[in-house]
């Protein structure tokens, strides 16, 4: 239930003072509802306490969760708090959110010719950072195996060395170096 107070409708107080410190008018391009900036300007505002800048984050996806910029926005706050299962999280919403919209194939057999053909498209090229940022975090996660054929796929995909797959892949693929 929100706070009676709280002029974001966000689930926990947030007092006028906060709002009335927040500059949205940077992110004129985010186009998601006021009270969603002002969540997100809260956040990074607050990095340095994380639980209260988690709540703030959180508030944001409970109001728009599906919105792109939102959940792009998400995934990096998670990712740089350490938060790899949010982050992991955050993008398998994304995907599944472009997979539906462009009506992706489940098999990568027939999904990897899609993006071969459409890469230099905005929600490709989004779906591929996606993917590769998926990979990122699983190998965080320790889920090598996973993580590797992440990589592998992506850089099948990326010419231009766009996503980061490749230097990944070389990372999880690379041989021990012995100690003399």
């Amino acid at each position: 239930m929100p706070h009676p107070q709280c002029p974001t409708n966000a689930p926990f107080p947030i007092s006028k003072h906060q709002i009335m410190h927040t500059n949205t008018n940077k992110f004129s391009w985010f186009q998601v509802p006021e009270r969603v900036k002002e969540l997100l300007v809260l956040a990074a505002q607050n990095w340095e306490n994380t639980s209260e800048s988690e709540k703030y984050m959180q508030a944001a996806l409970a109001i728009t969760g599906e919105n792109t910029d939102v959940l792009v926005a998400a995934y990096r706050f998670f990712f740089y708090k350490n938060n790899y299962f949010l982050a992991l999280q955050i993008t398998s919403q994304l995907l599944d959110k472009i997979k539906e919209s462009e009506k992706f194939p489940e098999q990568w057999e027939q999904l990897k010719p899609i993006l071969v053909n459409r890469r230099e498209e905005p929600p490709i090229r989004l779906y591929l950072n996606a993917y590769a940022a998926t990979g990122l975090v699983l190998a965080k996660l320790g889920e090598i195996e996973r993580a590797k054929k992440i990589s592998l796929q992506v850089k099948e995909i990326d010419e231009k060395h766009d996503f980061g797959a490749g230097i990944l892949l070389d990372v999880l693929t690379r041989p021990a170096e012995e100690d003399d």
